[in-house]
This record gives structure tokens, sequence and C-alpha cells, in this order.
């Protein structure tokens, strides 16, 4: 089985990419989060604007110079802005492209040498709005789509050198939906899956040896309404 070692995940402050971290540290492996924010366990921690190519470059350069490796990445970190295309500001529609496409792959890029020397994983998390498109999601959509387009070629690309997985999530019981206006909040009786057991089919993608992959997981609730 493939060693969890030292593993970036992006967005690790919260929500899955929080779940994935401690999922990575209570099996041994050194979890190191990239987001804005500060995880509240204490684990490793970069602090870099995932939209920001150039802060992203950096940061996992110092992931390299502390930690001396990198063995996996889980890409977890998303935004929304939601409403119609014309009520969604162009800086905030941009910022979603930015930080859940954009932040996924230069992550990715910067790590990948790394990746290659320790013959690695990469789990990159779309959504099931990246396999069904919703209204008044054109950017959310657009970016979960791109990731699960660069995903599949990726793994295509890197086959036989760094294992590669698409995350296919539906909804969780996370922060995600707390700052969205009610009309784009999940009902108080949602079926709504919990990150912890999310996060458990990611470390089961990392597990596995070289040479057996998991390409593709679709994890969500019974009921989700997005899939398929």
């Amino acid at each position: 089985m493939r060693n969890l070692g030292t593993t970036i995940v992006t967005g690790g402050a919260s929500g899955l990419g929080a779940a994935t971290a401690k999922g990575i540290d209570r099996e041994g492996g050194t979890p190191v989060v990239l987001d804005r924010r500060h995880p509240e366990n204490g684990m490793a921690f970069e602090e870099v604007d995932l939209g920001d190519r150039y802060a992203v470059e950096k940061a996992v350069s110092r992931v390299v110079e502390r930690h001396g490796r990198i063995d996996a990445v889980v890409n977890a970190a998303g935004v929304d802005a939601c409403g119609t295309l014309g009520e969604v500001a162009a800086d905030d529609w941009e910022r979603v492209i930015a930080v859940n496409l954009l932040g996924t792959v230069a992550v990715t890029r910067a790590a990948l040498p790394h990746l290659k020397d320790s013959g690695g994983a990469i789990v990159n998390c779309a959504s099931t709005l990246g396999l069904k498109a919703l209204s008044d999601a054109t950017a959310y959509c657009a970016s979960k789509f791109g990731v699960v387009g660069f995903t599949r070629a990726l793994a295509a690309e890197l086959a036989g050198r760094v294992g590669v997985t698409l995350l296919v999530p539906g909804g969780m019981r996370t922060a995600f939906f707390d700052d969205r206006p009610d009309q784009y909040r999940p009902g108080p009786d949602a079926d709504l899956n919990d990150p912890d057991d999310v996060a458990s089919t990611v470390l089961f993608a990392l597990r596995q040896p070289r040479g057996c992959e998991v390409r593709e997981m679709v994890v969500c609730p019974s009921n989700e309404t997005s899939w398929p």
C-alpha cells in the first residue's frame, strides 16, 4: 500500500478538507494544510490564497523545505457564488474558477515533480455538479466540470507514475452553505453526508498500492438530487 507520508490538503481548515487531514493524521501520515485560515487542530499549515498561482508555488516549495518530500495531494478547497449569471458580480464569478479549478491545477503542477519522485497520489475533489448542471450555479458548475476534465486527462497523462483519483461528492454537512441566501441552502431535513465518511473514501484511494488505482468515486447521500 502507498505510504500517506506528507500529504498536502487544500481547504484543510474546514469541511471535507479538515476531515481528510484528521484522517491522515490519525493513520500516521503528516497532513499539511494549505488554506487562508489556520486549522483549529494545530496541524502543519501554510497560509495561501489558492487563487494566486505564484503564492501557491511558494507555499508548495515551503512544504518541501520543511518536510523534505510530498507523497500525496488532496485538492479539497472550494468556494461558490450562487445566482444567475447576470446577478453574480464578474469578480465573484471568476474567483470561483480561480480557486476551484485553477487552484487545483496550480497545486498539482507545483507538487508534481515531487509526486513523481515519491510515486505518490492525487485526489481531486469535483462535485455531482461537475456531472450535472444546475440553474444559478454557472460558476460552480463550470469550475467543477473543469476539475472533472482536468483530472481525467491527468490520469491518462500520469498513468503508471502517479496515482490520480477523481472524487465526486454530493452534499455534505459542512459550513459550505452557511453564507448563502436561504434559497440556496439545503433545507432543514436535507439528506447530507458526514464529511468524515467521505474523507474515509479519500484515504481508501490514497492507500491503494502502486498499479492499483481508484480512478473515480461518486460518494453522495442515497437521496442525492443532483445525481444521476
